[in-house]
Parts: C-alpha cells; structure tokens; sequence
C-alpha cells in the first residue's frame, strides 16, 4: 500500500467480529455492530511539541488496538475500507 498517514494519525484495519455468541447463537448481518477492534496498518511520525522535537508514536504497524465506537474517518484504499484517526482515538493495544 502506497499511504503514510502524517503527523499523530494510523491507518486502522477493523477485524471482524465473531459470527457467532459463546452460547452459540448466530448473529445476522443486520444486527452486528461495527468491530471496535482493528490492526494498524500504517502510522505516522508523531506529534510535533512547542520546541520543534518531533514525540514518536507508541504504536506501530502491525499492533492489534482497541478505538472508540465513532473515531476515525472512514476511506477505501486499494478497494479495502480501511479508518484513519488519530492516536488519541486508540484506546489501547491488545497484549
């Protein structure tokens, strides 16, 4: 994929969420919710501070994480819908 995103924002896959419940009830289409789940594909160099360093990330392609319900924006690269947000959008990285 040719796109680096700038700054403090990631290049966000979502992964799917199961079919299917522990009790083994199959949830239909209709009524899943969008994964809050997803793997950074592609992050950006940091934030800049006052005095001109630049703060790296800390997280790097590759890291599953865990983001808001509505963060990020939407966008279709290479036919995949992939999100872009910032870092303070991630909630956290799964272990």
């Amino acid at each position: 994929m040719n796109f680096r995103p700038l700054h403090d924002r990631v290049l966000v896959r979502r992964i799917e969420a199961e079919a299917k419940t522990a009790g083994g009830i199959i949830i239909p289409e209709t009524a899943k919710e969008k994964p809050q789940e997803g793997e950074v594909v592609s992050a950006g160099s940091g934030v800049r501070a006052e005095d001109g360093s630049i703060t790296p990330l800390d997280v790097k392609a590759g890291d599953k994480i865990l983001f808001g319900k509505w963060s990020g924006t939407e966008v279709k690269l290479n036919g995949e819908d992939l999100l872009i947000m910032k870092e303070s959008d991630i909630l956290g990285i799964v272990g």
